[in-house]
């Protein structure tokens, strides 16, 4: 099994390559609660990716998304990201996000996304 941090650095990386989806399906596990800042989380895979796949389908362009920085403990990750991109609803989008994670058995179990509105 790899290391957090080989799995977290695997995750940013095919996140920025365009393969959100794929990532998702190797690194999430089946009962996986997602929130975005202080929202209700969503909760389970097939919820989460359904929401995920929405999200995507409307992202009209993407000039930055990568990982600016990483950290690594025990059972969870947190990493900070720059965004810029054209969503469907929500117009031009630029700013910076924190994802945290939290691992069980190689897969994320929960994360939670914190950024300014």
């Amino acid at each position: 099994m790899n290391s957090l941090s080989e799995q977290i650095h695997k995750l940013n990386d095919m996140f920025v390559q365009g393969n959100v989806l794929e990532a998702f399906e190797q690194f999430y596990a089946e009962d996986v609660v997602m929130q975005e800042n202080e929202q209700e989380p969503t909760v389970g895979k097939e919820a989460n990716r359904r929401r995920e796949e929405e999200f995507i389908s409307k992202v009209t362009e993407i000039r930055v998304a990568k990982p600016l920085k990483v950290a690594v403990g025990l059972g969870v990750t947190m990493v900070e990201w720059k965004f810029d991109y054209t969503h469907e609803d929500w117009g031009v989008r630029d700013y910076k996000q924190v994802s945290v994670q939290e691992w069980e058995d190689g897969k994320i179990v929960k994360e939670k996304f914190y950024y300014a509105e």
